[in-house]
């Protein structure tokens, strides 16, 4: 059973799948209704979300948190490909007992729910898709030096995320000091944080997703969930406009873009993202 605790509040739990990897996971919310699961950005774990937006979205839904392969607390070797991270999610998905979700992917994360959600139709209502893009598209070849030197390199800090996530102004910045304060204001129970070999595997994938291929831009048409996509009016790490291209390219998606925001504008603008996200979930 779920409660109606928040991400900070809820211990981690453990459930093995099929493919013998047990997975850490935090699950929280109303215990009712089609269950949110959420897919995590480069070298995030469950602790990375921001809990003023998934705490929000908690008080009217089920939301799951979880670690894919090789993250954090759960257990293997984090693969190379994104299709193999999204069969690893749907693996844990199955595990819980789970045959219909919504999903709600950032960045990586985003990547990843596209394919789950193009594999596995039948399983998938709803999808958020928050500061990603599409597979072989335009924009997506691979990131720039500045964005790999401060989220890419083996040792990266406070300073590199507020780089890539915010605008670079004041008010931006400011909202990132906050987040980040929210993100790692507490200490006990928490995650395990990504090991060097899972962000050299997450990185390997995003290079891969970002090869031209136009079979799978046009393979984004059979994707008919109903699709939410977020973004900043300026992020620099999946270009904002390779995120107008996923709505162009997907049959049943509308776009929301944050103003003065980067890569993480839904942790900037957690209010409205949550009401956004909720919003949308129960149409």
């Amino acid at each position: 059973m779920t409660t109606p605790h928040g991400l900070v509040e809820t211990p981690l739990a453990y459930r093995e799948a099929a493919n013998g990897v047990t997975y850490a996971y935090r699950r929280f919310g109303t215990g009712t209704g089609i269950p949110v699961v959420f897919l995590q950005h480069f070298r995030g774990n469950i602790d990375n979300w921001d809990p003023r937006l998934v705490d929000q979205i908690a008080a009217e839904r089920d939301v799951i948190l979880f670690d894919n392969t090789g993250i954090g607390s759960t257990s293997g070797t984090t693969p190379g490909t994104v299709e193999e991270m999204a069969d690893d999610a749907i693996a844990f998905i199955l595990a819980l007992g789970l045959t219909r979700v919504d999903l709600f992917g950032f960045s990586l994360g985003g990547f990843v729910a596209q394919d789950i959600a193009l594999s596995e139709p039948d399983m998938v209502r709803r999808l958020i898709l928050a500061g990603t893009g599409p597979k072989g598209a335009p924009g997506m070849e691979r990131w720039s030096k500045d964005v790999e030197d401060a989220v890419v390199a083996d040792e990266t800090g406070p300073a590199g995320v507020l780089y890539v996530f915010y605008a670079h102004t004041d008010t931006s910045q400011a909202a990132g000091q906050e987040s980040l304060g929210r993100i790692y204001g507490w200490a006990d129970g928490r995650d395990e944080q990504p090991s060097l070999e899972a962000k050299n595997a997450q990185y390997e994938a995003v290079l891969k997703w970002g090869v031209r291929d136009w079979g799978a831009v046009a393979r984004l048409a059979e994707l008919r969930q109903p699709t939410l996509i977020l973004q900043g009016d300026n992020d620099i790490m999946i270009p904002t406009r390779a995120s107008y291209t996923l709505a162009g390219l997907l049959p049943n998606a509308t776009i929301h873009i944050y103003p003065d925001a980067s890569h993480g504008s839904i942790f900037q603008h957690a209010d409205e993202a949550a009401r956004q996200t909720l919003a949308f979930l129960g149409e």
